[in-house]
């Protein structure tokens, strides 16, 4: 505590004796200089994690550049840049996909269903800006000699191509070129800060990835809720992605390490900033509040007097299609000759199913490349998941019929044995040994199934491929979304009591109950607001499993299996 108190003094003797620093000599003012002026080191962070904290007010002073919104139209994205700032008030995806998530309600889902139009949703907008924070690609510097990220610009070059702007403070010029992909959803942004004063300083520069959220759009996971689309402020740091959405606690993190990239990440949409050639050592500030998120990737760096430091990002706003991401950056990447990958793909996260999840993308690529319908692909993948599973369902009836036909010896055991519940499951396990019985036999199908459709649930919850994807026009409009008319979920449940009816049970009149009748119903109330390309799955699953059930009783009926020999 002394060592810093001392320190303090003898800096603010330094200053006051007219030492370097932001008192330091600086060149003639230039036209440019009629923008804003520096700000006070207290109008700016001190750290670069106090950019979580909202800016204080701006500068007293009343610019005399006329604040300007420039307009960048590519074939995908239709950009808008500010002068205050220098960074992105706008970046809306072009294309009936790039839609934002927005969930039918139940009269647009019948209205759909006999052949009426409704209005579509809007189109994707990726640089909400967050008011009274950073623009998405604005660029602050903390430290000793800062500038504001409000900081007004002049644009000295714009085109279909590219965008220069340039903006003094007292110690900085400041020029950030923006470089626009011609057919695809990236940019560069190339900042040079050329240091005005007579003294080296140095400092951290901060580049803003920011998004405003609608939250009476956006939806949490749960059970009965269905999987939400919950937007996280990410960033890959140390090889680690880490996320952060309004419902973690603490609201923001400070992140240090190797830097890949910073930015918002949606169920199917990704909006990201990340170094040009590798990643960088520095530190990533990540925040999330219920109407915003945002990431902030900061970088230390040194100018010397009069010299300038340059350093180059690439940005992807679009889609999480794969293959996209895995392909990120070309534009950047042909700039600065580097082949270096920030791994947005990291984005796409399927967890502990992501191996299932990988393989049933295969299978279902295919399908769709043969029949070009995702809905007509997800039954035909059913179809291969029942025939791989045939000779295990095939053991798992014959198992149920024999129970059945066990079932007045097990009643005759209990009989015998009222009071004695352990008597009982002991005779009870000695008739299945003796008879080469199973009783576990349908928990096992069902432990079988359980991660095909946790895997196909994940697949649904994060492959834009699916996202937007009808099975018909008029019925499931969106197979990665509920069935809005709940048609869809009401079959689920009678093709489950119909299955129900069907099977052998090895039980008494209240289990069968509860088996036939109630589980359905519970498991209808919980699917309700389930993806409808999960239920579509289920649903012929049960189809498959009913016409198998049927034909194996009639097979079991002219041939019944020879019962086993009683063990010695």
């Amino acid at each position: 505590m002394l060592a810093l108190v001392a320190s303090f003094a003898l800096t603010a003797v330094y200053m006051l004796l007219g030492g370097g620093g932001p008192g330091a000599a600086k060149p003639p003012p230039s036209p440019l200089d009629a923008g804003v002026p520096a700000v006070s080191a207290a109008a700016a962070p001190a750290t670069a994690s106090a950019v979580i904290v909202p800016p204080g007010p701006g500068p007293a002073s009343v610019s005399a550049l006329p604040a300007r919104t420039v307009t960048v139209e590519r074939p995908e994205v239709h950009y808008a840049l500010s002068s205050d700032g220098a960074g992105l008030t706008s970046a809306i995806l072009q294309g009936p996909k790039m839609r934002e998530v927005r969930r039918l309600t139940v009269a647009e889902g019948f209205a759909l269903l006999v052949g009426k139009e409704v209005p579509p949703a809007p189109q994707m907008n990726l640089a909400e800006p967050v008011e009274g924070r950073p623009l998405p690609l604005s660029v602050s510097v903390s430290g000793g000699a800062p500038v504001p990220a409000e900081l007004r610009y002049a644009v000295t070059e714009e085109g279909p191509t590219g965008v220069t702007f340039v903006g003094r403070t007292s110690d900085w010029e400041v020029t950030k070129h923006f470089a626009f992909s011609p057919d695809g959803f990236e940019l560069n942004v190339s900042i040079a800060l050329r240091n005005l004063t007579s003294q080296p300083l140095n400092g951290e520069l901060g580049i803003h990835e920011a998004r405003a959220i609608d939250p009476t759009h956006e939806e949490k996971p749960s059970m009965f809720g269905g999987v939400g689309n919950l937007s996280d402020a990410v960033c890959l740091v140390k090889d680690s992605l880490q996320k952060l959405s309004p419902t973690d606690k603490p609201e923001s993190k400070d992140l240090p390490g190797q830097v890949s990239f910073a930015g918002v990440n949606q169920q199917y949409f990704l909006s990201a900033v990340f170094p040009v050639g590798e990643a960088r050592d520095g530190h990533c500030v990540i925040a999330a509040s219920p109407v915003a998120r945002e990431a902030t990737a900061w970088f230390a760096f040194q100018v010397p007097a009069g010299g300038t430091v340059t350093q180059s990002f690439g940005a992807f706003l679009g889609p999480k299609d794969s293959e996209l991401l895995a392909a990120v950056p070309t534009l950047a990447a042909n700039r600065a000759g580097s082949i270096w990958s920030p791994r947005l793909v990291r984005a796409v996260d399927f967890g502990i199913w992501a191996v299932i999840c990988k393989l049933m993308l295969v299978i279902l690529r295919f399908f769709h490349g043969v029949v070009s319908n995702w809905g007509v692909a997800i039954i035909l993948l059913t179809v291969v998941v029942k025939v791989l599973l045939l000779p295990l369902t095939h053991r798992m009836m014959v198992s149920q019929e024999k129970m059945k036909k066990l079932q007045p010896k097990l009643e005759a055991l209990k009989a015998k044995h009222p009071n004695d519940r352990e008597k009982q499951q002991q005779e009870t396990m000695r008739v299945y040994q003796e008879a080469g019985v199973n009783p576990f036999g349908s928990c096992l199908m069902l432990l079988v199934q359980l991660p095909i459709w946790a895997a196909l649930f994940t697949t649904l919850r994060n492959n834009f491929e699916i996202y937007r994807e009808p099975f018909l026009h008029h019925f499931l409009p969106d197979l990665t979304f509920k069935d809005p008319t709940y048609i869809l979920p009401v079959l689920l449940g009678v093709s489950q009591i119909v299955t129900g009816l069907l099977q052998p049970m090895a039980m008494d009149a209240a289990q069968q109950r509860i088996m036939i009748w109630f589980m359905p119903i519970f498991f209808t109330g919980i699917m309700l607001n389930y993806p409808a390309g999960l239920l579509l799955y289920i649903f012929t699953n049960n189809v498959l499993t009913v016409a198998q059930t049927y034909a194996l009783k009639k097979w079991l009926q002219r041939a019944p299996p020879p019962t086993p020999e009683k063990r010695k």
